[in-house]
């Protein structure tokens, strides 16, 4: 619980809303993830202290390039809870993020490259859109579902 005398050194749900431009909703959210903590007052409201709001903006940019929440969790774990991260702390944790950005960008582009051939097909030509049927090993036995049809071998 917070003294009241550390009130005013603390900033309420509402006003870290408004200073960083996320809702409140987003702020519990990140709090019961445990990216956030806030402190209790006597009469049970949050209080966050100054810092939280470089933290916040250390979460939002890192979820903007496409960081998965439980990643940007991790890399804040490493940081004390009560120190706001640096631009020292962005550097060192954004280029453990920088392999696998650089993976989902080839492979976005690699994506867009595809695409041309698909707009062409309509995917009207299923057995060589690398698109919907990439590397299509059954093509080799022929149209249809393979894997549904049930072929039974002639008995005699």
């Amino acid at each position: 619980m917070l003294k009241p005398e550390d009130i005013s050194a603390t900033l309420s749900v509402g006003e870290v809303a408004q200073r960083s431009g996320v809702p409140v909703s987003t702020l519990h959210f990140y709090e019961a993830k445990g990216l956030i903590s806030s402190h209790r007052t006597d009469s049970n409201h949050r209080r966050y202290p100054r810092a939280v709001l470089r933290r916040v903006a250390f979460i939002r940019v890192a979820q903007r390039v496409g960081i998965a929440l439980s990643d940007i969790a991790e890399a804040l774990d490493t940081l004390p809870t009560s120190a706001a991260p640096s631009r020292a702390d962005w550097a060192r944790l954004s280029a453990n993020w920088r392999a696998e950005l650089d993976e989902r960008m080839a492979q976005l582009k690699k994506l867009r490259d595809t695409l041309d051939d698909c707009i062409g097909c309509g995917c009207l030509s299923i057995d060589r859109c690398r698109l919907r049927n990439p590397l299509d090993k059954l093509a080799a036995e022929g149209p249809g579902a393979q894997r549904l049809w049930v072929r039974h071998e002639a008995t005699d």
